[in-house]
């Protein structure tokens, strides 16, 4: 009996010997590589995700040919309803049923925080676009974690740093009262305190709320030259529609937008939106290759693309091709391909993922146009500077993230 299974097995080697497609498509766990799109699909945060991460996802396994290794490449989709405990419900059964192998978007930090811990536990992959917490590549960093797109210090960077540039010294935060909103708070004020400016004070809005009157009559109050917003989402518009009706500009306060989205824009109109100055990672209309593949999007959508959209469809090309290059789907030989292939796509150039999972590449600093200025829809921004990658992102030498050896 012994003598038999040991020739089966010799037997089976040979085989793969002869027929490496055989070993490599039986590399691939269960027989199919299964993304997963977690994100707000009703909530305060689906124009900033939803239906535009999903598109975006799809399109990137409808490009990379709808197969690697010989199998398919299947989508699955769920809406968070921006509950933590719901969004571990779905990832755990999304891990442990049915086999998820990534998953992508993540919008809301506190659920993204929460989703990559449990892939690290579970040894699978996830990437993060939608969310901007830089505590997930800080302490809160895993091997199994990858934040794509952009990020809290990013964005203080760019837009903390242009403000503070133009003279701009006293700061009063207007912050929604969670991980994202507490981070881009935290990331923003070091910027501001290490460049010579002053934070006069700052108040937290539960992120629920669509009333900000009185928490904008305290920034009024404050004399603070630059009344910050340090959160995104609905909430966000309306607040800067509030704080228009309160004549906050009027009075001589400059309102940074501290997380803005070309959505976001569209829904505030020129009028509303003109002068303000924020930081992104993608504009569509930057040159000929991020026009090109936003064309496709809004064939889809009947909107032009953002950051997340963009970042949603380049880290899953760049995931599949990791698969590819490993020749397994296996979440550790995934993450070393992704670190070791650069990103070089619409989206970034020369882009490379950290050993903390930061994915480092060119940052933008945008104005909003004046009405005046706009040659048509969509025809928001005008570039103030470009913030090379790396100076954009927190220095190594600045991490706590466990993953980085330190000299």
């Amino acid at each position: 009996m012994a003598g038999t299974r040991g020739m089966l097995i010799a037997v089976a080697a040979a085989a793969l010997l002869i027929n490496p497609a055989a070993a490599q498509s039986g590399a691939i766990s269960d027989n199919v590589v299964k993304i997963g799109v977690l994100t707000d699909m009703s909530g305060q945060f689906s124009h900033e995700s939803g239906e535009g991460a999903v598109t975006a996802v799809k399109m990137a396994v409808e490009d990379f040919g709808g197969k690697v290794l010989g199998k398919p490449i299947e989508v699955v989709v769920a809406d968070h309803q921006n509950k933590p405990d719901v969004a571990s419900a779905l990832a755990r059964k999304w891990f442990d049923v049915e086999k998820v192998d990534m998953i992508a978007n993540l919008i809301n930090s506190s659920i993204a925080l929460g989703v990559s811990q449990l892939a690290k536990e579970k040894d699978r992959i996830a990437i993060v676009n939608g969310s901007g917490s830089s505590r997930l590549t800080n302490d809160a960093c895993t091997p199994n974690s990858i934040h794509y797109a952009y990020d809290t210090y990013a964005l203080a960077k760019g837009t903390g740093a242009a403000l503070l540039k133009a003279g701009e010294k006293s700061w009063y935060f207007l912050t929604a009262d969670y991980a994202f909103g507490h981070a881009l708070e935290s990331d923003t004020s070091a910027i501001v305190k290490a460049l010579g400016g002053e934070v006069v004070g700052s108040v937290r809005y539960p992120p629920e709320t669509f009333d900000q009157s009185s928490f904008l009559l305290k920034a009024q109050a404050s004399k603070a030259q630059v009344v910050a917003l340090a959160g995104s989402g609905t909430v966000l518009v309306n607040a800067v529609k509030s704080a228009q009706e309160f004549g906050i500009r009027k009075g001589g306060q400059e309102l940074a937008g501290l997380l803005v989205w070309i959505t976001d824009i569209k829904s505030m109109g020129l009028d509303l939106a003109q002068g303000l100055v924020l930081t992104n990672a993608f504009y569509w209309d930057r040159d000929d290759e991020t026009r090109a593949w936003s064309k496709r999007f809004y064939e889809r959508m009947k909107r032009m693309p953002h950051m997340g959209d963009a970042g949603d469809y380049s880290s899953t090309m760049h995931y599949l091709k990791a698969i590819a290059a490993a020749g397994t789907d296996d979440a550790q030989a995934v993450m070393r391909k992704m670190r070791e292939i650069p990103v070089n796509d619409f989206f970034a150039k020369n882009g490379k993922i950290r050993e903390d999972g930061r994915m480092v590449h060119d940052m933008y600093v945008y104005e909003v146009k004046k009405p005046s200025e706009s040659k048509g829809e969509w025809d928001y921004y005008k570039l103030r500077e470009v913030i090379p990658g790396d100076q954009a992102f927190r220095p190594l030498k600045d991490s706590a993230c466990p993953l980085v050896k330190k000299g």
